[in-house]
């Protein structure tokens, strides 16, 4: 029998599909979005999903309906709205309501009361509020009698070719330490972070001492991820577009890939002349320092050009992507394709957030790319959930789970 989830806070689906595909299935999923709850209904069918707002569920009701007794579930997971605490937000206010959406959460773990539990969130809100918004979710897990810690992992790590950090939550009401649920990165990536990292004088990027540089892979580039799929025009795409030949050229791709030999949402925000002007002067890997002073935007030509933005970028197709936001939108980061005139495609933020190509989304391409934009890395959730599997399975054979040895930060795998 699979282990069972719920999944809180949805989305579009980032932490279902990487939970599928460690083995969990997902039983319920709430997320109170119409469009996204259409793109989480239609690609996991077997999902009982609610559009409700949360503060008006019932969490006994839908337990009920799923007929599970309480501490029968196997995880709760989700990511309530983390805008209230990302270090981006034009305002990081205790009375944001989006803040207090945990305490929603916290009804379902109270009501389930599952074996374990996942909450996924920015890395600004290790600041949040002096941290005490942190210490506020680890006091109240361990209220309900979970062990928890938290730590930031680094999506490409685990394979995903993006520069994406996010905060995990993982805590157990079983007798094993809830470090074991992280974990070990399988390649090797640097990162710069540029949010605070330590809480309670202790660092979060944290790595397991003992880790073997010679046993991780290279990290997943941007070319292993869309070198396969077609040419488009700026402003153009396929409802349905075939696949640049056969896969040969990542294990990415392999993985990725519809057997139909055949991927939808491959298709691009149009750009205005100025920009396309611009991104003639731009290189593979290069940015806004390589467009003529004169075509900047007024604001950019004041900037200094020691300054580390991406903006008006080119990917470089050696390299690992920028974040993926909301907007593939060039003034805020590097979202021009590494070969072809136009930022990249819905289909292409997709792959470089690790979603499988039989992941379908729904709506109007502005909303596409928010859910894409929005989305935990299935890659990444799909690590989480084999260690959350590995450590249930060891639990339920009676064998015991070791304590995490001592952490490091090797030199090889974070940059300061």
């Amino acid at each position: 029998m699979p282990y069972t989830a719920i999944d809180l806070f949805a989305g579009a689906g980032g932490l279902s599909t990487g939970l599928e595909m460690a083995g969990f299935e997902v039983v319920f999923a709430n997320e109170v979005s119409p469009v996204y709850s259409a793109t989480l209904q239609s690609n996991h069918k077997d999902t009982l999903v609610s559009v409700d707002d949360i503060r008006k569920l019932e969490p006994a009701q839908i337990r009920k309906k799923l007929a599970l007794k309480k501490g029968e579930l196997d995880l709760v997971a989700g990511g309530p709205p983390c805008q209230g605490f990302s270090i981006n937000a034009p305002v990081r206010s205790r009375g944001d309501s989006r803040n207090h959406l945990f305490l929603d959460f916290l009804r379902f773990v109270e009501e389930f009361l599952p074996r374990t539990v996942l909450i996924e969130n920015v890395p600004g809100i290790i600041s949040f509020n002096s941290g005490e918004t942190v210490r506020a979710i680890l006091e109240s897990l361990g209220e309900l009698g979970y062990e928890a810690t938290v730590k930031i992992l680094y999506a490409p790590h685990y394979g995903v070719p993006q520069m994406r950090w996010r905060t995990f939550f993982l805590g157990t009401r079983l007798s094993f330490d809830p470090l074991a649920m992280f974990p070990n990165p399988t390649h090797s990536a640097k990162g710069r972070s540029n949010f605070t990292t330590r809480l309670n004088d202790e660092s979060l990027l944290l790595v397991p001492a003992g880790l073997h540089l010679g046993a991780l892979k290279p990290m997943t580039t941007v070319w292993d991820a869309i070198s396969d799929l077609p040419e488009i025009e700026s402003g153009e795409g396929q409802a349905t577009a075939k696949y640049n030949g056969p896969c040969h050229h990542s294990l990415y791709q392999a993985q990725l890939r519809n057997a139909c030999g055949s991927v939808e949402n491959h298709a691009c925000s149009g750009l205005a002349r100025i920009n396309l002007d611009r991104l003639q002067h731009v290189p593979p890997g290069g940015s806004w320092r390589d467009i003529p002073h004169s075509l900047l935007p007024a604001g950019m030509q004041r900037a200094r050009r020691s300054d580390h933005t991406k903006r008006y970028g080119r990917l470089d197709p050696n390299g690992i992507a920028s974040t993926i936001l909301t907007k593939c939108d060039p003034h805020w980061g590097a979202y021009f394709h590494p070969t072809q005139d136009r930022v990249i495609s819905v289909r292409e933020a997709a792959r470089l957030q690790s979603f499988p190509d039989r992941i379908r989304f729904h709506g109007l391409l502005v909303d596409q790319y928010k859910q894409v934009g929005n989305a935990v890395p299935p890659l990444l959730a799909k690590a989480i959930g084999e260690s959350v599997s590995q450590c249930l399975r060891r639990a339920d054979e009676g064998v015991s789970t070791p304590r995490r040895k001592k952490f490091i930060q090797p030199e090889f795998l974070l940059k300061s």
